[in-house]
């Protein structure tokens, strides 16, 4: 398997050369050159343990040539044990990474977040640490990560790559916008190659941040840097494992027929954890809707209901009790773009630099029926808001004695406009509730038990950088603070 970028760039790259470069040197993202197809597999796959799925489908995009598959199987079981994804809540099956709860007639729940951090980023992020420790010492090299975080990919990073002897992670993440759990968990941490830098401003200005620095080649190649978020393909591809999973779970569950369809609805800012249903759907995963729940911040809500791709601006970005999705532009779905236009780079490209200049991407411009074509991609989507979010953890809570978080009660709110009879409807849990207290208590007025692991978090210090809005500032952070060759 050989990859290129979705905008041209392409030498043939192999799976460990595109792990630690993160974004492409023209500015795209990495993509496959193909899609394996996985129908004639799900017979074979639908009885396996989390860890050797996982194997089974990482193999696919990486060569044997590349990682040896004996070392990508160790890899693989070293991360998904129960002794990491331990924090197993009640009625749950202890038994299984990602398990699943059929909310009686409702939808169901694919419990993502039983990793270190409480959050489904950690179901890739602990392979992303072991994988790039592996490559690193066989190449010999250090790496400087930089990534920016709106609530829980900064923790989920930092908890995967601390103490690392090869690795420093710079992580940006947006000054007093996320909860005091979020920030405890990443403050706290005193491991000497973790960097926690504030930013006077919100996500995006820090996810800008991250794509000056990494369009900045000179500077990256001198200070090795690299990154963790969703534009790093490995997690995309480490997350179309538990689309597999969830599927397979759901049609045992429901007692239905291999083959029969499903439909996922994902709570979704950024567009990576959809993205890796999408790129499961495309390699044969049988999924009927894919649907993108977003919050007040509905930038995927309109493009998928108006075919008009629109980013917000600093202004216009709600801050809201679902912070993790406060994004008003989403970095993944270029990929999707990619593949809408039939992976055609050249008009990709052409797209993406006339949105860096005006914010704005008319799908009507080019195809007339882009709703529909959208759909034949399965995606469909709705937003949520506050109040919403506030009646679905009440209405759960009451109904069936579980308390969720407030991105995943954004999901269940979505799942229900679209739930359709006799097709199983899965929602991607998204957090623990342990991590949004304030709008759990203004909901039900009553706290979730908390894991011992994480009583008192918010009181330890903190060790965090304030700085401005400004790429010069952090470049010169990390050249202060950079693991060198």
């Amino acid at each position: 398997m050989k990859y290129y970028s979705t905008r041209g760039y392409d030498i043939n790259q192999s799976f460990s050369d595109i792990l630690l470069e993160g974004l492409a040197p023209d500015g795209g993202l990495y993509m496959p050159k193909f899609y394996p197809d996985i129908k004639h597999k799900l017979l074979e796959w639908k009885d396996l343990e989390y860890a050797e799925l996982s194997y089974q489908i990482l193999k696919l995009f990486c060569d044997n040539a590349d990682i040896p598959h004996a070392d990508l199987k160790d890899i693989c079981y070293k991360t998904y044990t129960k002794d990491i994804y331990k924090y197993v809540r009640d009625g749950e099956n202890a038994g299984e990474i990602t398990p699943l709860t059929i909310l009686k007639d409702d939808v169901c729940l694919l419990a993502l977040s039983n990793g270190p951090t409480l959050a489904f980023k950690d179901m890739a992020m602990q392979l992303l640490g072991n994988l790039f420790d592996y490559v690193l010492e066989r190449k010999g090299r250090k790496l400087n990560i930089l990534g920016a975080t709106s609530g829980d990919t900064g923790s989920a990073a930092e908890y995967a790559m601390r103490g690392k002897k090869n690795i420093n992670i710079f992580m940006l993440s947006p000054h007093n916008k996320m909860s005091a759990f979020q920030q405890a968990q990443m403050f706290s941490l005193t491991d000497e190659n973790i960097f926690n830098i504030a930013i006077e401003g919100f996500f995006d200005n820090c996810q800008d941040i991250v794509k000056v620095v990494s369009n900045d080649l000179e500077f990256k190649q001198k200070y090795n840097i690299g990154t963790v978020n969703s534009i790093n393909w490995a997690r995309i591809a480490a997350q179309i494992v538990y689309y597999i999973k969830g599927y397979f779970n759901s049609i045992r569950a429901f007692k239905l027929e291999l083959g029969d369809v499903i439909d996922f609805c994902v709570p979704s800012g950024n567009f990576g954890n959809i993205c890796a249903g999408h790129i499961a759907k495309q390699m044969g995963l049988p999924v009927n809707k894919l649907i993108a729940a977003s919050n007040e911040n509905n930038v995927l809500d309109i493009v998928f209901n108006t075919g008009v791709y629109k980013s917000r601006t600093v202004q216009q970005t709600c801050q809201t009790s679902s912070p993790s999705m406060d994004i008003s532009k989403a970095s993944n779905f270029e990929r999707f773009v990619f593949d809408y236009n039939k992976q055609n780079a050249e008009k990709t490209k052409q797209q993406f630099e006339q949105f860096s200049k005006t914010d704005i991407i008319n799908f009507n411009d080019s195809h007339s029926n882009c709703l529909d074509e959208f759909k034949k991609f399965g995606f469909f989507a709705a937003s949520s808001t506050h109040a919403h979010r506030l009646d679905i953890i009440r209405d759960i809570y009451a109904r069936h004695n579980i308390i969720i978080d407030p991105h995943t009660a954004d999901g269940i709110k979505v799942a229900r406009q679209y739930k359709q009879k006799n097709i199983p409807m899965v929602v991607l849990e998204t957090a623990q509730p342990d991590k949004f207290e304030q709008t759990i208590k203004e909901s039900i007025n009553t706290l979730p038990n908390r894991h011992n692991d994480f009583v008192g978090i918010e009181k330890l210090d903190k060790r965090v950088k304030l700085l401005n809005n400004n790429a010069d500032e952090v470049k010169e952070f990390i050249m202060q603070n950079h693991n060198s060759k």
